[in-house]
């Protein structure tokens, strides 16, 4: 890892043997030559005895599919797909890989047909601040966008409309977020800036610099949700699996926080997961309610299980023991990186700690590979060093370095089935690389 050290996920914890049941094949048909253990299974192999019905289903499982392809990584690139005069801040493909969403800095949101040659379907403007966030309904109906302000608006995509302007070609429907009863409601505080739809795409959860987190019920058209979730700006939030029913939140003062909305207590986490020395940028799910990752200012990429969350550990204790980054920000960058990387908080609880890319600046993104082609082997992410890092999931190994080169890569988005990547970056660029053998 480029001379980074990561602490290795122990390969007896459930996570671990999930990830081999889904990315690793069927015993008889990866029965390795001996003396030659250390080799990757051949794929001419596997196809060979699948024909031969070494495993007596006449076909691949899943996780045999997941297996040859997950060896396929996309490297082959940048090729340009789209260039704006302004910061690519979101880039995230649909649940299908059919459609493609950017967002930029100077408020506009094309949506790409994948499947048609990159065209731009929609082409979508916004006043008065920049595209901070989105996300499409998994129907691929409504997007929302979240532009730092106390509202959230839908917009319909699926319309013949291809060029929309607010009030002017097509109504942004807007979401109020300034809830009753909340102090803030009156001021600029409460700027949404994260924002997902729920599995259902019923629901909406959102994190405002307010400190808050929301839900938001479409189909009642109203907030359901309102919690005071940190004591510093929510920078992420997203729910941990279908159910709706959890909640991972995190904020600049460097915590993970999770929420069950059964037992859901205002202003008291069902749990806090503790080991990031500087602000949260990120949390993607792994969709399996126990296990996510997030990304952070400390230079880091934590697993976690919430099942080994702490429900003592107090908000004053952590801070107590957190590194002095009145100091660190006197300092180089590069000594910046070097002494966060070095420093391990003494409650950190994670299951394994991820190193190599940069967090500088603005919040990148991290994600777990896709389910349906790797088996959520890998990790990956932006970096402040204009490159998209993959690492393996149960090594910590870098296993590839797509250098984009042009500025920070604060989103990229892996295609759900196909070994192709998409990232943004600072100079307006949204650039694809792919497999290829040659």
């Amino acid at each position: 890892m480029d001379g980074e050290v990561c602490e290795h996920l122990h390969h007896d914890h459930d996570v671990a043997q999930l990830t081999r049941l889904q990315s690793e094949p069927h015993k008889l048909l990866s029965r390795r030559v001996p003396g030659k253990s250390t080799l990757p299974v051949s794929p001419v192999q596997m196809l060979a005895r699948r024909e031969a019905n070494f495993s007596g289903r006449s076909r691949f499982t899943s996780a045999d599919s997941c297996h040859i392809q997950s060896r396929y990584l996309p490297h082959n690139g940048p090729r340009v797909i789209d260039k704006l005069q302004s910061f690519g801040y979101v880039t995230q493909f649909s649940h299908d890989g059919s459609l493609l969403v950017a967002g930029f800095w100077d408020g506009r949101i094309r949506v790409y047909n994948v499947d048609r040659g990159w065209n731009v379907r929609n082409n979508i403007r916004i006043r008065g601040f920049p595209v901070c966030d989105t996300s499409l309904s998994p129907d691929k109906r409504f997007l929302v966008y979240a532009n730092m302000s106390h509202f959230l608006h839908i917009v319909n995509v699926e319309s013949a409309t291809m060029e929309s302007d607010p009030n002017i070609r097509e109504i942004h429907k807007g979401l109020n977020f300034a809830a009753a009863g909340d102090p803030t409601r009156h001021f600029n505080a409460n700027l949404i800036s994260s924002v997902k739809f729920s599995t259902d795409g019923r629901e909406l959860v959102a994190g405002s610099s307010n400190s808050s987190i929301y839900v938001y019920d479409l189909g009642e058209n109203r907030l359901s949700v309102h919690v005071g979730a940190h004591r510093s700006p929510v920078s992420t939030v997203c729910f941990a699996d279908e159910s709706g029913q959890i909640i991972y939140s995190g904020g600049e003062e460097g915590l993970c926080k999770v929420w069950d909305r059964r037992i859901l207590t205002y202003e008291q986490a069902s749990g806090i997961l503790v080991g990031h020395v500087d602000g949260v940028s990120f949390i993607d799910s792994r969709g399996d309610s126990c296990h996510l990752i997030s990304n952070a200012r400390d230079h880091s990429i934590k697993l976690w299980d919430i099942r080994k969350m702490s429900s003592n550990i107090t908000e004053n204790a952590y801070k107590k023991r957190k590194i002095p980054l009145c100091d660190i920000h006197k300092v180089h960058r590069s000594s910046q990186g070097r002494i966060m990387r070095n420093f391990r908080h003494p409650y950190d609880i994670s299951l394994a700690t991820y190193r190599g890319h940069e967090v500088y600046g603005v919040p990148i993104r991290c994600y777990f590979s896709p389910e349906k082609s790797t088996g959520q082997k890998y990790i990956y992410t932006g970096s402040s060093d204009g490159s998209v890092y993959i690492y393996d999931l149960l090594t910590g190994a870098q296993v590839a370095r797509l250098n984009h080169g042009r500025g920070i890569v604060r989103d990229c988005s892996w295609h759900p089935y196909f070994p192709s990547l998409v990232n943004s970056s600072r100079d307006g660029v949204i650039a694809k690389w792919d497999f290829s053998a040659l």
